[in-house]
């Protein structure tokens, strides 16, 4: 929604919870309420109580719980995540790093869609895994990301905290970070001199009490779990209305997190989760003890009770219009009440409630999903009721794009209105580009200078309609957002957001080009019209002593969404270096330097963004050995490409090909990130890896988590995987044998080659090994002890078998030099 000039009338919450319901739907079909689900949301009508859970990542989250408090308990039900996840693994995709967050980000939205609780972020960024909060701290800004807990805190106004971890707990840095930082939010949100600045829109606010979700999970030792002193909350309780438990629910949202292999089975029955008390006033039984959840809560509460219990009270699904006045009157009625928070909730709640009991269909539907500033789009506006109510449409307003449209349209039960009108996208209106992404942040925290943008899950939508519906005489605001839909002839009516984007897109084609020698490569750009008729040029940027051939290329395209690719001829310098390209269009004198990137995945909305058109290019001195190599696909894996930057020849596999094919051509197999936890029929074709090995071959075998591998024969000699892991990446790496062919052959590897590493220097290493398997580095974090699993090389027959837990999947996608040799190495093993 848009926010409106009268709430600027005294430091309230800006963008309260309803808000946040509706920005999340904005890629969603208009939602259309059956009777039960109407029934539901008047009971929800008359409860005054809310909830904020907190933890650190997309996925913490007790779906069980949120889904309990937010249909059970009908309170208002948030989730607060410190990240967006960008730090983690990609099961469906090769997105990772900020598009990753972006697919995490959108998976929370789609379960908060199903458990029924809404979504807050801070700005701080997955930078992947630490030890401890201490080394969180170290790179999370601290007091920002607690200015943000609070900011939520002071929006939201939620009764009681959860988090999902101890403030003391043992486990990721993250997660522990995410729990002190929640203890010390409880109390600092009620402090008017903790981050004053947020008190021009908001006020300070307490919560009860704030109480960990504990669980075995968290007990090292059985005895230590002992529950009857905390808070016992029956999750598993069954819902006529929705015909499901709690359960159920929780486990259709936790299946959301589909990026992270979180898909999940409903069960039924009992199931007791349970609340510590951390801080704030305690409680005995109940969650919100001491809390009043009804409208005595608030001064002029019982005149809007006395109608929305009429309403309850007279509701029939059959003819839910009966309750029409009861709602109206407590909508006037609620004018009356002092606290702003409450009043704005249960007005937008009486709002959505109007639209269900008469069918009330409003859609806004653009003729493209993509327009750029100073062109015009076509809009189709639709309003049906489909209820014997009196309705009046009393006109159309488009803020965003200075229009007002004037009408007097009564709508007749089940007679449609349509008007079509075109507008001019204003020249000033910004891209559609996630407001966390429009700046360069740092390693551990994204940069968002807008304090009402802060805490959003998501952009507002691009374009708002305000339909003003006159109803027994009082006119209604009601808010959607401008959409475009298609037909599609297998999925049918198909939603996307409508985006407003550059007019010319320039992609590099590769996001790291590494030149093992002084030659020259191809680098390709495709340039991309975002409106018809678009001419220009375009040249590539490069750091100095780099040079390309030719200097710029002139582009036309006629047709919106043409595209046209163009070669440049690019010479590095003689020494080693790294540095970054851009591809610049330039237009009118104006000069674009955005890519076009759009994720389409059918569980969440079409994400379009515009990064900076940028690679980065690498100049190493490399040697490699043999040619061609065969690869295996892990999730979220560039490997492959990075290969073939350096020269190889690079045959993608699939298990069957293992199976079938003969494999003694390769000079080399890799094997991706968690093949052995995600591809089956590798229990049944590991045996012949090993063949390959003995005959000669060389396998390379990525990182593996501990639990859930499809077979634990993963090599052909006994190895076992731990959890351990090196989060520090400029932690030092000592060469444990010298003369080593995997440090020595055809590149010599020295401390040099581990500099400019990223995010982390490998997780998931051996903890046990037969002694066939040779280590060659160790490494660890500060104050730990040396882990010498990451990198083990076993001579089997007449070839190598290595598993390793260095990170390549990170490394070589950034363009690490160091990384290239190394792995280089491996590849090369025997063909000395």
């Amino acid at each position: 929604m848009r926010l409106k000039k009268r709430f600027f009338t005294q430091p309230i919450v800006l963008f309260f919870v309803a808000t946040l319901l509706s920005v999340s739907l904005q890629a969603q079909k208009p939602a259309r309420y059956n009777g039960a689900e109407l029934k539901q949301m008047l009971k929800k009508l008359n409860v005054l109580g809310s909830v904020m859970y907190i933890a650190a990542h997309p996925d913490d989250e007790n779906t069980q719980m949120i889904a309990y408090m937010a249909n059970e308990r009908l309170y208002q039900t948030a989730y607060m995540a410190c990240t967006r996840g960008d730090g983690g693994q990609n099961l469906i995709g090769p997105e990772i790093r900020e598009l990753l967050g972006l697919i995490r980000t959108q998976e929370l939205l789609a379960a908060r869609r199903t458990d029924g609780g809404q979504q807050f972020f801070s700005r701080a960024n997955d930078f992947g895994y630490s030890k401890n909060p201490e080394e969180t701290f170290q790179i999370w800004d601290r007091e920002k990301v607690l200015s943000d807990m609070i900011w939520n805190i002071r929006k939201f106004r939620p009764d009681v905290l959860i988090t999902r971890f101890p403030p003391d707990g043992q486990s990721h840095g993250h997660h522990t970070a995410s729990a002190i930082l929640a203890v010390e939010a409880f109390k600092a949100a009620a402090d008017p001199k903790r981050f004053p600045e947020q008190l021009k829109y908001v006020t300070t606010w307490q919560p009860k009490r704030i109480l960990w979700n504990t669980s075995r999970w968290f007990y090292a030792n059985p005895g230590e779990y002992d529950s009857k002193d905390w808070i016992g909350v029956d999750v598993g309780a069954y819902s006529t209305l929705l015909g499901k438990s709690y359960t159920e629910l929780s486990a259709e949202s936790r299946s959301m997190h589909k990026s992270q292999g979180f898909g999940a089975t409903g069960s039924r029955g009992t199931n007791v989760e349970y609340l510590q008390h951390l801080g704030g006033e305690a409680a005995k039984e109940d969650v919100m003890e001491g809390v009043e959840t009804t409208w005595r809560r608030v001064k002029g509460g019982d005149k809007v009770a006395f109608h929305t219990e009429n309403a309850f009270i007279n509701f029939d699904p059959e003819n839910p219009t009966l309750i029409l006045p009861d709602l109206m009157q407590a909508y006037q009625a609620l004018n009356g009440i002092s606290d702003v928070y409450w009043r704005e909730v249960k007005q937008e709640e009486i709002r959505t409630l109007i639209k269900g009991i008469t069918g009330l269909f409003l859609e806004a539907k653009a003729n493209d999903y993509a327009v750029t500033p100073g062109d015009s789009i076509k809009v189709n506006f639709e309003v049906i009721n489909r209820s014997p109510a009196t309705l009046t449409l009393k006109a159309l307003v488009v803020n965003a794009l200075n229009d007002r449209i004037s009408l007097d349209q009564k709508l007749e039960n089940n007679q449609g209105f349509q008007l079509e009108k075109s507008f001019v996208i204003p020249a000033s209106m910004a891209y559609s580009q996630p407001y966390w992404l429009q700046k360069e942040g740092t390693i551990g925290m994204y940069a968002v200078d807008d304090q009402l943008m802060r805490g959003l899950p998501e952009n507002p939508p691009a374009v708002m309609v305000n339909y003003v519906v006159a109803v027994d005489g009082l006119e209604l605001d009601l808010e959607m957002p401008l959409i475009f839909k298609r037909n599609d002839r297998v999925d049918g009516e198909v939603y996307r957001p409508f985006v407003v984007t550059p007019p010319v897109f320039a992609d590099i084609n590769e996001k790291v080009y590494v030149f093992a020698d002084s030659e020259p490569r191809m680098v390709q750009v495709t340039v991309k019209s975002g409106k018809a008729n678009i001419e220009g040029s375009v040249a590539l940027s490069l750091p100095k002593g780099w040079e390309s051939k030719p200097a710029s290329q002139p582009f036309n395209l006629a047709v919106k969404g043409a595209s046209q690719v163009f070669e440049f001829s690019v010479t590095p310098p003689k020494k080693q270096g790294t540095g970054t390209v851009t591809a610049v269009a330039t237009v009118g004198g104006k000069i674009y330097s955005k890519g076009l990137i759009e994720i389409n995945y059918a569980h969440i909305p079409v994400q379009t963004l515009f990064p900076e058109s940028s690679a980065q290019v690498v100049r190493i001195d490399l040697e490699k050995k043999g040619q061609l190599v065969g690869y295996l696909m892990g999730p979220g894996d560039e490997i492959p490409a990075s290969l073939r930057q350096i020269g190889y020849t690079v045959d993608e596999l699939t298990v069957e090909d293992v199976a079938s094919k003969d494999l003694q051509k390769y000079d080399a197999i890799i094997l991706g990130v968690r093949a052995f936890n995600t591809m089956d029929q590798l229990k049944y074709e590991n045996e012949k890896l090993f063949k390959y090995t003995e005959n000669g071959g060389t396998v390379i075998v990525q990182y593996l988590t501990s639990g859930g591998m499809v077979t634990d024969k993963i090599a052909p000699y006994p190895i076992k995987i731990g959890r351990d892991r090196v989060t520090v990446e400029e932690a030092p790496v000592r060469f444990l044998d010298e003369k080593s062919e995997v440090l020595s052959y055809p590149n010599k590897i020295t401390e040099k080659d581990f500099e400019g590493w990223v995010q982390e220097r490998g997780l998931y290493f051996a903890s046990e090994w037969d002694d066939h398997f040779k280590p060659v580095l160790s490494s660890n974090d500060p104050g730990e002890e040396p882990l010498s699993g990451g990198l083990l090389v076993a001579q089997y027959g007449k070839g190598y078998y290595v598993y390793t837990g260095y990170s390549w999947f990170r490394e070589l996608p950034a363009g690490v030099p160091g990384a290239y040799r190394l792995f280089t190495n491996l590849i090369s093993l025997g063909k000395k």
